[in-house]
């Protein structure tokens, strides 16, 4: 099972520091890096939030084109997703712009196919 962490709030940069911060804790606690993986919504300034440096290279990193997953049918999340987990990460982080519809993303993630994949951890607001 992949622990998946939805982040949500504030600008694409501080939802970006924010999971830099929670991988560094997760290293900090465990001693050792576990496969991360970053489902990240938008780029808002263009300009990519700085990696932890001996991270960034071993982080898979997906972008996605900014708009609401559930509103456009979670095609483009579904699509990001599967091709991930053919690989599965141990850790997972999916960054989304609005909080509006948090909640049915969560219950999309948590049933069947991704219920057998995905183990949802609490929400990370910035």
């Amino acid at each position: 099972m992949t622990l998946t962490t939805l982040v949500s709030g504030g600008s694409a940069n501080l939802r970006e520091a924010a999971i830099n911060l929670a991988i560094k804790q997760d290293l900090a606690r465990s001693g050792q890096y576990f496969g991360t993986a970053l489902i990240l919504e938008g780029l808002a300034d263009g300009k990519p939030a700085e990696l932890p440096h001996e991270l960034a290279h071993a982080l898979d990193i997906k972008r996605i084109a900014p708009g609401c997953f559930c509103c456009i049918g979670n095609l483009t999340l579904r699509v990001t997703l599967n091709r991930l987990l053919r690989k599965p990460p141990a850790r997972l982080y999916i960054s989304i712009a609005d909080s509006t519809h948090l909640a049915q993303l969560r219950d999309f993630l948590s049933d069947a196919p991704y219920d057998a994949f995905l183990e949802m951890t609490p929400d990370l607001v910035v």
